[in-house]
């Protein structure tokens, strides 16, 4: 069975503070955010909301695509959230 390995972004609300990682399990991952289970830079700026996140079978490509994303600048990123998210909508799921 191929694992799913998920690249995401975060943002503190609709243009503000951005966060990208990168996990294996994106929903239990989004609940640690959310409840600031993980002390750091998301609980410090409240960034909670999932706004984009992308999908791979290959832990390669989405450790390359995490980088590659962190690397972009804030116009790309917030053009890449626009694209797949026009209205900035929590996609997940708690």
């Amino acid at each position: 069975m191929n694992k799913t390995y998920y690249v995401y972004i975060l943002a503190s609300k609709r243009n503000g503070t951005l966060y990208i990682g990168f996990t294996s399990n994106l929903e239990k991952r989004i609940y640690e955010h959310k409840n600031n289970l993980i002390k750091g830079f998301t609980s410090k700026y409240g960034i909670h909301l999932l706004v984009y996140f992308e999908q791979t079978n290959d832990v390669n490509v989405a450790i390359y695509r995490e980088k590659q994303l962190k690397k972009w600048n804030r116009k790309w990123k917030l053009e890449l959230i626009e694209k797949e998210n026009p209205n900035w909508n929590d996609l997940s799921v708690n």
